[in-house]
């Protein structure tokens, strides 16, 4: 969850590209219904003809915990153990409850049909270049999944290399490509069950499509990098002591791989490792836990088989690396928030021999990528993207062009390559794949889907609001042409916050089919993420978390006074992190929204700390293990916050067993709270969407997909309508 900037080519929960980034907002695509719908009673839902009770009865103890001299309730703290019988039938009787009420509602088939028409569309990803062979995932618009495929030369025909359909009947099980040796004959992919981040690691002969008989075994892979040679792999997966950077001789089996690297680090560090293209370079990264403010840069020479040696360690701030050709290119926030980047020769990698060849500008770097032994820097400016070259001593080569305002999401490059690909989508734009030639300093579309929609039906509006302390936000409105603001339009606001991640112009086909019905969908850009650089990023986070719920409450209410809309047509959503702050919002101010839609979220703050990956998240938000950090965190925890007898808006809540990231007990415990507590008027109801194979890391099934946003949207249209 909210890694920020590792490197590498595949890492455990999204494929990337020489991109600092590793992007693990996983939840689902959250946006607003389509049509009018008349109202489902939720009292007693039927189903299957028989009568049942909806939300079902939870049980309440009187579990409190004395933390700092507070005495915190947790009446629900049974709910925490998933495995339960009596959490099972808990989750099984809100299931029924929550199928009942969304089943029922009017214009379903209209809502899936028009999904399943911007969503089956044929889908290629960023390919990869090694030897001449291309690699590159694409799902037709006839499949369920991802197939990744190879290619020989730019023109040439497309070959199955890993067809993951076979795999499991229901189409649960994914699988997708994480690291292609330089000449392109062996690779290595994951297999995922369900939305877990867990994969298992499997080699295959790129050429033949046979499988070897190496693998490693399910785990949380941040890393994979293959020698050049085939000889060998580097890995760095997460254990039950900490993440460790292994080495695998092919051949050989992985309970014997020597630990390289990383031992006496505990849960809370991440690290990564790449090679050099000539195999020489091993340079490591150890980063202090997500949206952290600190990072270490390590390399190991591999040729003369030297100790790993530090390349910096001692310094609060992040710094992330590419090695080549015996330099490090390095990308850092020291002494730069909006970044700015050095080189250093590995020879001598002593802090005064570094040299600055990029400097820091008015625009945040998001991520440094090489190709041609050039430098690709990719930039935000006011939450959209700009990419630009320098050579490799910073002088400017030249500026990328773009189709418009929008989002680069990927860059896929080689050191000793002249030409690199990049992704770029917008909210009226499906994200399409450019290939960049350095000779001709030109772009072109290698890939594109066709998704039926008229793009300049639409506009897409950047505007400034103030937030409760005087802070000016930037916010993204889209909506069909010819909008008449009379606060009355439904709208779905959206936003995140954390992790130093930005809230970009991205397409998303249930955003657009509900501004094809007149609908508003507003993506605002919170202090806490990475727009305006790391002091944006601190403003927002530990200690000044409320900020960030400041500003979404801000963004909502100046949708209200600018006759958007109004609190009966006003609709939030969130994922992972956005789940917290959605969560925030609803318990802080319920009377400003009418529905929320809360998916894979944080809601308990006094005790994420305890589960999965909660320990890389404390330099985001705190401790509650310390006493002023509890004290900040206990004063915005949603769970903590909710209150009897009020009247809080509908609300759906999404995760399942398959988030193995964040532990689905927040939502359960939420959710079981809300419903206990909540007075609500008539048609307002608490539900629990709860599927047992869904988590944070995709990998489902297309129709799953389409599925669960027929839920979502069928939802939103149950309280605000869309004509």
């Amino acid at each position: 969850m909210f890694v920020r900037r590792l490197r590498g080519q595949w890492f455990s929960s999204v494929a990337v590209t020489a991109c600092r980034a590793l992007r693990t907002f996983a939840g689902p695509a959250f946006a607003l219904a389509a049509i009018l719908c008349a109202f489902v009673p939720i009292g007693q839902a039927q189903q299957g003809g028989s009568s049942t009770k909806c939300p079902p009865a939870t049980r309440k103890d009187d579990v409190v915990e004395q933390i700092h001299g507070v005495s915190v309730a947790d009446p629900y703290r049974w709910l925490e153990d998933q495995q339960s019988p009596e959490t099972r039938a808990w989750i099984e009787a809100e299931d029924k409850c929550t199928d009942a009420v969304l089943s029922a509602i009017p214009g379903r088939a209209e809502i899936t049909k028009r999904l399943t028409e911007l969503m089956r569309v044929d889908t290629v990803g960023l390919p990869v270049e090694r030897g001449g062979m291309y690699f590159f995932a694409k799902r037709g618009a006839n499949q369920e999944l991802f197939v990744t495929y190879k290619r020989k030369g730019l023109d040439g025909p497309d070959e199955v290399l890993i067809d993951p359909h076979p795999l499991s009947a229901d189409h649960s099980t994914s699988a997708a490509l994480r690291a292609v040796s330089r000449d392109g004959m062996l690779a290595a992919y994951g297999i995922r069950a369900g939305g877990r981040d867990e994969v298992t690691i499997h080699f295959i002969d790129a050429q033949t499509g046979k499988d070897l008989a190496d693998s490693l075994p399910v785990g949380d892979y941040f890393s994979i990098a293959i020698e050049p040679s085939k000889q060998g792999v580097y890995y760095t997966l997460q254990g039950v002591q900490g993440t460790r950077l292994f080495h695998h001789k092919m051949g050989t089996d992985a309970s014997t791989d020597e630990v390289v690297f990383g031992k006496g680090y505990g849960r809370d560090k991440i690290l990564s490792a790449q090679l050099s293209a000539d195999g020489r370079d091993l340079l490591i990264t150890v980063i202090y836990g997500s949206g952290s403010t600190r990072s270490e840069l390590y390399f190991k020479d591999l040729q003369t088989g030297g100790a790993v040696q530090p390349i910096v360690n001692d310094l609060d701030s992040l710094f992330f690396g590419e090695a080549e050709d015996g330099q490090v290119y390095i990308d850092t926030n020291w002494n730069a928030p909006h970044w700015h980047v050095y080189r250093a020769d590995l020879a001598h990698p002593a802090r005064e021999n570094w040299k600055k060849i990029v400097p820091e500008s008015d625009a945040t770097i998001e991520s440094v990528a090489l190709t041609g032994g050039k430098v690709l820097a990719r930039y935000v400016r006011d939450a959209v993207s700009e990419v630009k070259i320098f050579d490799a001593d910073g002088k400017p080569y030249g500026t990328v062009p773009l189709p418009g305002l929008g989002t680069v999401s990927g860059i896929s490059s080689r050191w000793d390559s002249s030409e690199f690909f990049f992704s770029f989508d917008s909210f009226n734009v499906p994200a399409s794949v450019y290939r960049y030639d350095l000779g001709k300093r030109a772009a072109e579309i290698w890939a594109a889907p066709k998704v039926p929609i008229e793009k300049n039906a639409y506009s897409v509006e950047q505007v400034w609001y103030t937030s409760k302390d005087g802070t000016r936000v930037p916010m993204f409105l889209f909506y069909k042409k010819g909008l008449v603001r009379d606060g009355a339009r439904p709208t779905l606001l959206t936003g995140y916050g954390g992790f130093d991640l930005n809230s970009a112009p991205r397409f998303d086909p249930s955003a657009t089919f509900w501004v094809e019905r007149g609908g508003v969908y507003a993506v605002a850009n919170l202090r806490g993420g990475g727009e305006f650089g790391e002091a944006w990023h601190h403003a927002g986070m530990m200690e000044k978390k409320q900020n960030v719920f400041d500003d979404f409450i801000a963004a909502a209410e100046w949708l209200v006074s600018n006759h958007y809309t109004n609190p009966q047509k006003l609709a939030i959503e969130g994922g992972s992190n956005g789940g917290l702050l959605v969560g925030a919002a609803l318990t802080q101010k319920p009377n400003l929204f009418r529905a929320v839609v809360c998916g894979y979220p944080l809601l308990d703050m006094v005790r994420y700390h305890k589960f999965m990956q909660g320990p890389f998240w404390v330099p985001e938000y705190g401790s509650s293990e310390d006493a002023a950090q509890f004290k900040y965190l206990y004063a915005y925890s949603p769970y903590h916050n909710v209150k009897d007898g009020a009247k809080y808006p509908a609300v759906l809540f999404i995760t399942g067993d398959g988030d193995t990231r964040v532990a689905p007990l927040h939502a359960r415990k939420m959710a079981a709270r809300l419903q206990a507590a909540a007075s609500s008027e008539p048609g307002r109801p608490i539900l629990l969407q709860y599927d047992t194979k869904s988590g944070h890391s995709g990998g489902r099934p297309l129709n799953k997909q389409i599925e669960e946003d027929t839920d979502i949207l069928s939802f939103l249209s149950l309280e605000l309508g869309n004509k």
